[in-house]
């Protein structure tokens, strides 16, 4: 006698449609920035992004940050500190900053950094005329280290996180650890709820701008007095 055996189907096994880290990077690049434009200089127009993650400073404040700045920065160090996106430090390239120097911790936002200068076909070189540099670390503790280095920067911009008081320390920080000259320029953009000093130290406001929700303060330096704790 034979006996017939019955195939038995395979049940369906189960589909992991976990994405792979690759699919991950494409998903964040498509999904997770925000599209925006240069303001003025060289790169007007130009798209660049930034993370969705953060609070990017807005067309008309980056516009209105450099209409007090001044449009031309030729042979001038820009610094940002928290940068974000780096949309500022860009803007300073833009307008003719010899060096911009981006400092962040946020891999995310050092990813969206990268792009942006890929976008704008920005080497890391000076044979084009624009030099740059990226720093992954704490800003206010970079801070520091620039200062241990003898680094000087002729414009410092500093945009904290909003909710931490953040503008005011990095007020004091970069009092107690020199990394300006006396003909520098301090920007520290905060939230309108947090008041910073008319004067500390070596700094004195001598503008004070509000846009909505966000307050644009900028600093004249004074002569550095030797070190302070922060």
């Amino acid at each position: 006698m034979v006996i017939k055996r019955r195939k038995i189907a395979k049940r369906d096994q189960p589909v992991d449609d976990t994405p792979t880290e690759a699919e991950k990077r494409e998903i964040y690049k498509t999904k997770m920035k925000i599209k925006t434009s240069v303001s003025g200089g060289e790169f007007r127009g130009r798209n660049i992004y930034m993370p969705a993650h953060i609070r990017p400073t807005q067309n008309v404040t980056r516009k209105a940050i450099f209409d007090l700045l001044g449009h031309d920065l030729t042979g001038l160090t820009f610094l940002e500190l928290f940068a974000g996106s780096g949309a500022i430090g860009i803007e300073a390239l833009s307008r003719g900053a010899e060096k911009v120097t981006f400092v962040e911790k946020d891999e995310k936002c050092l990813d969206v950094i990268r792009q942006n200068l890929g976008l704008l076909n920005l080497e890391f070189n000076s044979k084009n005329g624009w030099s740059y540099e990226i720093v992954e670390g704490d800003a206010l503790f970079t801070s520091k280290e620039f200062s241990r280095k003898n680094c000087k920067f002729d414009i410092v911009f500093i945009d904290p996180p909003y909710g931490m008081d953040l503008g005011k320390k990095s007020l004091k920080t970069l009092n107690a650890y020199d990394i300006l000259h006396p003909t520098s320029t301090l920007v520290i953009q905060h939230e309108v709820d947090e008041i910073l000093p008319e004067k500390l130290g070596r700094f004195c406001i001598f503008k004070h701008k509000i846009y909505g929700k966000t307050a644009v303060d900028i600093f004249n330096v004074g002569p550095y007095v030797g070190d302070v704790d922060a």
